[in-house]
Formats: structure tokens, C-alpha cells, sequence
């Protein structure tokens, strides 16, 4: 038997599940526990897996939301089973370092994207590079999504950003309402690359980035890469993995 810590939403129905739970299940502590059950939707186990991956335990998501793309069906009858069967995957996140208009240099990380967004009504004015090899020299858009493959079927899907296979070993880049270059689709590269945002304008253009759930205004240049130091340890359902739902959006995307 699995010692098992649970985390849960405030709304009603996490809270519904947690109590079925609790009834069946006896919690530990989370440094006791050998997993920890996230009952929610995508945006708390984002903000769980920050919060707690330090304990280095997996994560098994229950959805309580609407998508819970990141997450697991609710079954009552079967959940012990399923826990116990639930196959582990290992994903980094990507670190963004921030360098703000007054100098100061702030940190976050993102499981899913980070986005550089117009702070304002004047559109974002970008160079990106790949460490020392420019990819664009000036881009002038809404601003810029950087995508990790589990990331990839989220805001950058919705921007028409290209799904990533969670073995590809790449990341995207997407442009959010490109107007110059007006035909620029972005692009695909290495998961090893350094990606370097520069705000070529950033007093009469300024810009915000953010990582999954944390802003840094008036951001001057960001630096992004995958951390290979962080693991984050996700539980899915047998025969419903993250690969498997990855690959059921980006057939869905091609047959519309």
C-alpha cells in the first residue's frame, strides 16, 4: 500500500473528490508519503508542482476542471487501481531569467510556456536570438510564446504553434499576432537552445514576461532554457499518457 498525501482546490467539486477520498484513502504527510494526489484543474497542479517538486515525489492529477489536459478522469470506482498502475513520466520545465528596465534581474519557471507579452497599446518590438545566431531580426507583434512539448497544445496551440511529440526534443517559438515580418510562423528548435528576447523599444514599447502563472513587468531582455535539474514526476492512467493525449490533439488539429 502506497503512503498517499492529497492536495487539493478550494472550489466545490475538488473538494467533493478530496472527502470521497479521504473516506477510502488515509493521507500522510507529504514527506512521509511515496506520491501526492493533485485534485484540480491544470492551473493548481501547475501551481502544486512549483510549490512541492522539491520533495521529489510523483504527482497523480485528478481533474476537477474543465480541460485537465495535465491531469486524470475521476473514477470512484477504480482509483486505487489506477494510482497504482499510473505509469510516471519526467518533464524540466524551462527557466526564464528577466533583466527589468531599472536593472533588476528576476527568475521564474514554466511548465508549460513562457510568454512575452505588449504592455501596452503600442504592438511588442522583439529580436530573438538562439544563443550567438539571430532569428529574427525585429519582430513586431503582440508579443512571443516559448513552448515546451507539454506545453504545446496550450496557449501556444491557440496561437497556431506546432504540437511538440514529448520525446522531441524541442521547443517552440510562436509569434502572437505577427505584423512585421506579417508571414513569420515561428519556429522550431533544439530543447538545448538559449533563447534571448531583447525589447528593442522598451520606453515607448514596454513588455511583460511570464512564466505559466508569474509576470515580470517591463522586461528589458529574457533569457530562456530548459532546467535539466528539475524533474517534475507526473503519474497518467494506463493507455492515456501525456504522449498519447499529445498525439490525439495533433491528429485532431489535422483532421480539422
Amino acid at each position: 500500500m502506497k503512503k498517499i498525501h492529497i492536495i487539493s482546490d478550494t472550489n466545490k467539486q475538488s473538494l467533493k473528490i478530496k472527502n470521497f477520498l479521504l473516506g477510502n484513502i488515509k493521507s500522510s504527510s507529504i514527506k512521509k508519503s511515496s506520491l501526492i494526489i493533485v485534485i484540480g484543474g491544470d492551473g493548481f497542479m501547475l501551481q502544486t508542482l512549483k510549490k512541492n517538486y522539491k520533495f521529489k515525489k510523483p504527482f497523480y492529477g485528478i481533474n476537477s476542471g474543465n480541460y485537465g489536459f495535465l491531469m486524470n478522469k475521476f473514477n470512484k470506482d477504480k482509483i486505487y487501481k489506477k494510482i497504482l498502475q499510473a505509469k510516471e513520466i519526467d518533464i524540466s520545465p524551462l527557466t526564464m531569467s528577466v533583466k527589468t528596465k531599472s536593472g533588476v534581474i528576476k527568475k521564474g519557471i514554466a511548465i508549460n510556456e513562457v510568454s512575452i507579452l505588449r504592455q501596452s497599446r503600442q504592438a511588442a518590438s522583439l529580436r530573438i536570438n538562439q544563443g550567438k545566431k539571430q532569428i529574427i531580426k525585429e519582430l513586431i507583434s503582440d508579443g512571443v510564446l516559448i513552448s515546451t512539448p507539454a506545453g504545446s497544445t496550450a496557449y501556444n496551440l491557440s496561437v497556431h504553434g506546432p504540437i511538440l511529440s514529448l520525446n522531441s526534443k524541442q521547443l517552440s517559438i510562436a509569434p502572437i499576432s505577427a505584423f512585421r515580418p506579417r508571414r513569420w510562423k515561428g519556429k522550431i528548435v533544439k530543447d538545448k537552445s538559449k533563447i534571448i528576447i531583447t525589447n528593442l523599444n522598451p520606453l515607448k514599447r514596454p513588455i511583460s514576461a511570464v512564466a505559466d502563472n508569474l509576470e515580470v513587468r517591463n522586461a528589458k531582455s529574457i533569457r530562456i532554457k530548459i532546467n535539466n535539474k528539475i524533474k517534475f514526476n507526473l503519474l497518467y492512467d494506463k493507455n492515456r499518457s501525456l504522449q498519447q493525449k499529445l498525439k490525439i490533439e495533433q491528429l485532431r488539429k489535422e483532421i480539422k
